[in-house]
């Protein structure tokens, strides 16, 4: 038994002193390979190929014509011309006021409205055709007038073309409603006809004058150089005063 332990013990060393000697042989050769390949010397190889350096070709004026266009202290060089910009367009015309009816007649010879420029101006008549102000009278019936202002037609009522008159309103004392009732009513204010008599500055057309409202005097009386001439039509007596001739 003892001689068997003996001869592992002799195989296993022989074994690791054979695996030390292969080792150290290993190392021997890897120290020789390493300076044999540092003692190795490597031919250097050809150098790169430098490409020529460029011809400089002859310097000309026109080479330098960029610099000159860019020249910050001489913008008159430069050819594009820099345009200043259109002005803005005008504004719109704003309309005036339309003028101001005092009514509308017809003689026979189609209809004709009295107008005037603006309020408490003088008032004349006028027929489709003729122009007040800034405005022209396109066409016009008993009810409605079509302007022509700057190119566009304005369509408006008799009602709305009337002079609109302010009212004011008075603060009154309160008074006791028994003596309100008792109160008699205001008598009526009456105007006695023919207190005006003649023609008014109401121009009618051939030189003819309205007649002034209230005007009683009999037809064809003579007064001023006019003759006061009354004849009928659908809407009742039409009243003017024509020169005399």
């Amino acid at each position: 038994m003892r001689r068997n332990l003996w001869l592992l013990d002799l195989t296993l060393l022989i074994g690791v002193v054979v695996t030390g000697f292969m080792l150290r042989q290993r190392w021997v050769e890897s120290l020789r390979r390493e300076e044999a390949l540092l003692r190795q010397i490597v031919p250097p190889g050809p150098p790169p190929a430098l490409p020529g350096i460029p011809l400089v070709g002859p310097v000309t004026p026109s080479s330098y014509l960029e610099v000159a266009q860019m020249m910050l202290f001489s913008r008159d060089r430069n050819p594009n011309v820099i345009l200043d910009p259109p002005p803005p367009p005008p504004p719109p015309p704003v309309m005036p006021p339309l003028p101001v009816s005092y009514g509308m007649m017809d003689l026979g010879l189609g209809p004709m409205v009295i107008l005037a420029e603006k309020p408490g101006a003088a008032h004349h008549s006028y027929k489709p055709g003729d122009k007040i102000g800034a405005f022209k009278i396109v066409a016009m019936n008993t009810k409605e007038i079509m302007f022509d202002w700057d190119g566009q037609l304005i369509k408006k009522t008799l009602d709305e073309l009337a002079e609109k008159k302010s009212t004011v309103a008075y603060n009154t004392p309160p008074q006791d409603q028994a003596g309100a009732a008792a109160a008699p009513p205001a008598a009526p204010q009456t105007t006695a006809i023919g207190a005006t008599k003649g023609p008014i500055e109401v121009d009618m057309g051939n030189q003819a004058k309205a007649c002034a409202p209230g005007d009683a005097t009999p037809a064809g009386t003579v007064e001023g150089g006019m003759r006061k001439v009354v004849t009928k039509s659908p809407f009742g007596d039409v009243c003017r005063w024509e020169p005399v001739r």
